[in-house]
């Protein structure tokens, strides 16, 4: 279950264009509510912030919409931007002091994270806040000061030139053109316009399509073995959103927790084919909309396709990221 806002208990699906995986334009939309009522928000390219360009805005959306999901106030959103425009211009850069990557900087060899983590931007903020949240008193300090409690930077003031504008970032992401609609939270199977429960499974699905056209390979884990199986797709993508799955389909199939049998998938399910008693035999991460992206077989590439078919062995669905694991990792 999801966290209700204000007097009416509206969702917020926030609308935000992101690049996805391999330079594929897309957009997320980063359901915070499960409610059927919510506000859908215009592309943030249209707030017309000065000096910040449509990619610029959609990474400060991302950061945002972790933050709303993590229940942070709008002050440590507005550290979060401003950090994020001082160590990157709010570019997700692959590149950097020694071995710093992403939007906030942040370094493998300090702890942030995997590489492939650290550049996925829903990963990359959501370190962010959990380091913010176990400052002490961040919230009295000034945005300079809790910023530089979190990066430890060089450049400790820094900061402070980006508290207003990160402030007008903040407004204009978060009410870019929001009209009240009507809308489940089934996704559409489609990978550039993704809709997700959480920013967890949006990372997860941002990954999984990222991977589109990538070999199968069996037992391969990702480029760095030439492809990927089904298995060591889906490990791959909920690794890059922080989340640890065993590596066989069957094992992850048994790692659940399970999806009721009856009950709607949501995107960012996995959907697993064979026997639970002796053999899964494959996986796939569900989009909605009745479609999958998977790995399938010997020959083939990653590819959306049906998660159902004539004569298949569907066996179930997990959900990786369920609420009691949201919440746990929310408050580490």
């Amino acid at each position: 279950m999801m966290h209700k806002i204000g007097a009416a208990g509206l969702a917020v699906v926030l609308a935000i264009p992101i690049l996805i995986g391999h330079g594929v334009s897309g957009t997320v939309a980063a359901v915070l509510d499960d409610s059927t009522s919510s506000l859908d928000c215009a592309p943030v390219s249209g707030t017309g912030v000065d000096g910040y360009g449509a990619d610029q805005l959609a990474n400060a959306a991302v950061i945002v919409a972790v933050g709303k999901q993590m229940n942070v106030p709008v002050q440590g959103q507005v550290v979060a931007i401003a950090t994020a425009m001082q160590e990157s211009t709010l570019r997700n850069l692959d590149h950097g002091d020694r071995d710093s990557l992403g939007l906030f900087q942040q370094r493998p060899s300090q702890g942030w994270g995997t590489p492939g983590q650290i550049m996925n931007p829903t990963y990359a903020a959501t370190q962010f806040y959990r380091h913010l949240l176990t400052v002490p008193g961040w919230q009295t300090m000034s945005a300079t000061d809790a910023a530089q409690a979190v990066q430890r930077s060089g450049f400790p003031n820094a900061y402070a030139q980006h508290e207003l504008t990160a402030r007008l970032i903040v407004g204009a992401v978060t009410g870019a053109g929001c009209t009240t609609t009507t809308t489940i939270t089934v996704g559409t199977g489609d990978c550039n316009a993704i809709t997700a429960p959480n920013p967890i499974t949006v990372a997860a699905i941002n990954y999984a399509c990222g991977q589109r056209g990538t070999p199968y390979l069996w037992g391969g884990n990702g480029e760095e073995d030439g492809g990927f199986d089904c298995s060591g797709l889906t490990k791959a993508a909920y690794g890059a959103a922080g989340i640890t799955l065993p590596r066989t389909a069957h094992t992850q199939f048994h790692a659940g927790p399970r999806v009721p049998a009856g009950q709607p998938l949501l995107p960012g399910d996995l959907v697993f084919y064979g026997n639970p008693n002796t053999k899964i035999h494959h996986v796939g991460l569900y989009l909605g909309g009745g479609l999958m992206v998977d790995a399938p077989d010997r020959g083939q590439v990653v590819k959306v396709e049906p998660y159902r078919y004539r004569a298949d062995d569907f066996a179930g669905a997990t959900r990786p990221a369920n609420e009691p694991l949201l919440h746990q990792m929310q408050h580490r």
